[in-house]
């Protein structure tokens, strides 16, 4: 290029001879003629160029695309009238491809139009014969089963808000969730009628219905849409309890708005109408229920349904039904690693993994072990503003940064201290930012664009989730609970989960509800609870410290009886260690931090301690017993 220059320079100056206005003809064509191939060799080599820049260009690209799409989708959503819900999405399906299969559940199938007419039906019994209308709160308690995809969408075409009642709990948990969030019917399975026993003489005033009656001589008649002409972006969907950090669950609202947003983390991680996904997490929760399910609604795919989870079925359903999709959380993957292995362990059809929680040992031996298998680790909280997702599929990351999601979600990592448990100030009073590669507190800015719902009739509890003046007077955040880690290529690292709560077999144990169901023993005067890592295990195992009441001593038995009748078996303390008194802080807190440290290692104590084995209930905590444990010779 600077030799043409130089030459039609050169020519421009003997233009008045003939034989240059020639050379200056020729050399301007000769120039275009470089300048077309510089333009195309460097759009040739850009990719290199930003390949060696940023390793990760082309997932950044495909991501950047998807997101793109999917805002403008969204967008429209949102402006839509009358309002698009997620029971429009899936009346769209049903007119799309009527004849697909929606739903294989053990030996029965159903297609589409099939889910569709059942809905219909109970909804038109449920309006008849329970008087379910619009505006009324119904409260679901059931497992895993096609009964509860056709009664949620009954709810919806109704008009109605459906309570996703966790199945497992008991006695005073189970009554505040039936309660809190004015629930005005309660829909159970016949086989889960039991535990309702404790309930019913407490909510005369509400209607239980066990079977709906008459529903196979309703027509299957699509319904009037002005039944649920009142919903908008803004109406709750759905409630979901989480335990949070204040001991009994608390219904976090789910607006229209946020069930859609969830529901796009399918679209998000590449999944296609023509993906089968393969759902056993229980539908009460927000994976199961938004990430798998209504998220297959978004895609129009297939869903294999499955009571629970089997580690010994797991393979041979995927096989059986062709799954190219699983949903999964952190246990899981360990479950399926610690299976006995077989020679058909790769054999499936099986392309990615979505779900949260994956250890990085656990991720890596699962890949090697199962094969190319692209797993998309995600971070977020039902009631969260904000959440990541590891579209990179780097090992041990839970999402990474993009600009797209910077502009649209304002968050910052911010100091804590864990011993007093609040935020670090400086000098003004404000939270400081820690800077990359160090460990802060997650807060999400609460706008418009990223709302806070909070939680049913818990204005106290909602408040108590927000930061207010974080870095200016007047701002607000969401307070996540969880402290993470961000490196300098923006990968995103959970690193533990602070206050109250924490994970264990997948499900959140609020350390306030087990510590009042312990000091309800006789035996029991003081109780802390807290949680203690387990080598090879994701999450934290429950442990008690306690105390006991004067001239008694610790009764195994009926300490056993109490927490298996009010507790399920996930938030039952697995070790118990007895002290004389129970430290606490200057605001009279319970120290759980140093006692968690010290964890269930009989050498680093004198104090008694015990364990729950699964058969012969609290027993003396021996050295052997720990060294079993943490070789994991005595599976948790």
């Amino acid at each position: 290029i600077v030799l043409s220059v130089l030459m039609s320079l050169f020519c421009v100056r003997l233009h008045k001879y003939r034989l240059f206005r020639f050379l200056s003809r020729l050399t301007l064509t000769f120039n275009m003629y470089v300048l077309l191939y510089t333009i195309l060799a460097g759009l040739a080599i850009l990719p290199l160029f930003l390949y060696l820049r940023n390793p990760y260009f082309t997932q950044e690209l495909r991501y950047t695309v998807t997101c793109i799409l999917l805002g403008l989708r969204i967008n429209r959503i949102k402006r839509s009238k009358p309002f698009y819900s997620m029971l429009d999405c899936f009346l769209d399906k049903v007119k799309k491809h009527p004849n697909k299969q929606f739903i294989v559940f053990e030996k029965s199938s159903y297609t589409y139009r099939d889910v569709d007419k059942q809905s219909n039906k109970l909804a038109r019994a449920l309006s008849q014969h329970a008087s379910v209308k619009e505006g009324d709160t119904v409260a679901l308690f059931m497992g895993n089963e096609p009964m509860y995809v056709f009664i949620w969408l009954a709810l919806a075409k109704l008009g109605c808000t459906a309570a996703l009642l966790n199945y497992n709990i008991r006695s005073k948990s189970l009554l505040h969730c039936f309660t809190c969030c004015g629930t005005n019917v309660l829909l159970a399975a016949s086989g889960k009628s039991s535990p309702l026993t404790l309930v019913l003489p407490f909510t005369i005033s509400c209607r239980l219905v066990v079977r709906a009656s008459r529903i196979q001589q309703a027509s299957d008649q699509p319904l009037d849409a002005q039944l649920r002409s009142k919903v908008t972006l803004k109406s709750p969907a759905l409630y979901i309890y989480t335990s949070g950090t204040t001991g009994l669950p608390k219904a976090a609202v789910i607006t229209q708005e946020r069930l859609y947003m969830a529901s796009s983390m399918q679209a998000i991680s590449g999944v296609a109408s023509d993906d089968v996904i393969y759902i056993y997490l229980p539908l009460y929760h927000t994976a199961g229920f938004m990430m798998g399910l209504t998220g297959a609604i978004e895609r129009g795919n297939t869903v294999v349904l499955r009571r629970k989870f089997s580690a010994s079925n797991f393979w041979d359903d995927c096989r059986k039904h062709k799954v190219t999709v699983i949903q999964y959380i952190g246990e899981i993957m360990r479950y399926l690693c610690n299976s006995p292995k077989k020679d058909n362990d790769r054999h499936h059809k099986v392309r990615l993994a979505l779900g949260n929680g994956l250890r990085a040992d656990t991720w890596s031996e699962f890949l090697q072990r199962f094969g190319d298998i692209r797993v998309c680790e995600c971070y977020g909280a039902t009631e969260g503003n904000v959440g990541f997702i590891n579209y990179i599929g780097k090992v041990g990351a839970i999402g990474k940064e993009h600009f797209l999601h910077k502009a649209n979600f304002s968050y910052v990592l911010i100091q804590y201290d864990t011993e007093r448990e609040e935020p670090v100030k400086d000098s003004r009073g404000f939270c400081i930012k820690v800077p990359k590669g160090e460990t802060g507190l997650l807060v999400a800015k609460i706008t418009a664009q990223a709302p806070f719902s909070g939680y049913a009739n818990n204005q106290q509890q909602t408040d108590r989730k927000k930061l207010r003046d974080v870095f200016v007077k007047g701002d607000l955040y969401f307070n996540s609970g969880d402290l993470l880690r961000i490196d300098h290529e923006g990968f995103v690292y959970f690193m533990d989960r602070i206050g109250d709560t924490f994970r264990w077999k997948g499900e959140n144990v609020a350390t306030t509800e087990v510590t009042e169901h312990l000091i309800m023993v006789e035996c029991i005067e003081e109780a802390n609870v807290y949680g203690v890592k387990i080598p090879g295990h994701e999450g934290r195992v429950g442990m008690a410290t306690i105390k006991l009441k004067d001239d008694m001593e610790f009764d195994s038995k009926a300490t056993l009886e109490h927490v298996k009748t009010s507790l399920p078996s996930y938030a039952r303390p697995r070790f118990i260690r007895i002290q004389n008194s129970l430290a606490v802080t200057g605001t009279f807190k319970h120290m759980k931090v140093k006692l968690a440290e010290e964890g269930f290692n009989p050498a680093m104590m004198q104090d008694r301690l015990y364990y729950l084995e699964d058969s012969k209930g609290y027993i003396p905590m021996t050295q052997e017993m720990y060294h079993s444990i943490s070789d994991g010779k005595i599976h948790l």
